[in-house]
């Protein structure tokens, strides 16, 4: 009859804090070795950032605009203006990488891959607040990159603009009328005042002529008188919101792209990824530095 041997459960969570204290152990016990692998790494992302070459860098800031009611009463929270995305969506669009290639001979394909954009955002802003953005071009010529940025920050201003664009025109329009209509009434005016003092001072016409003759004038004058202050106020409003659209809700371009050099890898970045592998290969060397010394130790003397 076979005997039937007893086995333990096995407390896998309990070995498992064992693993990690144990490695944890050997890695404070070489605590140098990470922290020399995160200062080399760090050398070697710098070294790397600034042996990648120069390249230029223009950048370019766009203004969206904040668009409002036809009648200035309030913004209008959903629109191209204020959609967080449009900007990214514009720039990386196939028409406008072709439109950007021709202004700048850059190829489309170093286009598609060397254009960034980024919101400017106030401190407390939040990100879908703003419609400030920054849009920048790298590449291996000044002039080229300059010109495809202003051609992409202009593409953008456009299409985030068009509704701002068609409100500054139906103003302009209505201030243009508004103004003619008030030359015209003060021209008639100017010829009813005239009249009434012909009337006034003739010797020829009669005192009840004369009386009849000034009384209608005069209710010409006090309806010319009442629909000039009507226009004027309606003028007045027109400029009001036409300053608004121009300086508040219309889109443009703020500032201009100018080139400048820099690095082909942020230096940055660069030296943050290089410690951050540095540090990994440290604390991978100081787990096994422990096994290898001690099968080193193992091996017969020769």
């Amino acid at each position: 009859m076979t005997a039937q041997l007893d086995r333990p459960d096995l407390d896998l969570d309990a070995e498992r804090e064992v693993d990690l204290r144990s490695a944890w152990d050997r890695v404070a016990a070489r605590w140098w070795l990470p922290v020399a692998g995160l200062v080399l790494g760090a050398i070697v992302g710098v070294l790397l950032s600034v042996s990648s070459g120069q390249v230029w860098r223009a950048e370019t800031l766009v203004y969206l605009g904040q668009p409002f009611t036809p009648a200035g009463g309030g913004a209008i929270p959903n629109s191209i203006a204020t959609n967080p995305r449009i900007v990214g969506e514009i720039v990386r669009s196939e028409a406008a990488l072709k439109a950007a290639s021709r202004a700048s001979d850059i190829p489309v394909s170093k286009l598609r891959g060397s254009i960034a954009t980024q919101a400017v955002v106030a401190t407390g802003q939040a990100r879908g607040a703003t419609t400030l953005y920054q849009i920048a071009v790298q590449g291996s010529a000044p002039r080229k990159v300059e010109r495809a940025a202003d051609a992409l920050a202009t593409r953008v201003s456009g299409v985030a603009g068009d509704y701002v664009e068609e409100k500054i025109t139906t103003l302009k329009g209505q201030i243009a009328a508004d103004e003619r209509e008030l030359d015209e009434i003060d021209r008639r005016f100017a010829i009813a005042t005239q009249e009434q003092d012909r009337i006034f001072n003739s010797k020829t016409l009669g005192e009840v002529e004369r009386l009849l003759g000034v009384t209608s004038l005069n209710s010409t004058l006090a309806a010319l008188e009442q629909r000039r202050g009507t226009l004027q106020e309606d003028l007045l409003t027109a400029r009001q919101l036409l300053s608004l659209a121009t300086k508040v809700e219309q889109s443009r371009v703020v500032e201009p792209a100018v080139a400048a050099k820099t690095t082909a890898r942020s230096r940055r970045n660069s030296l943050l990824v290089g410690a951050l592998v540095g540090l990994l290969l440290g604390v991978v060397a100081a787990l096994l530095a422990e096994p290898l010394l001690a099968r080193r130790n193992r091996l017969p003397a020769a």
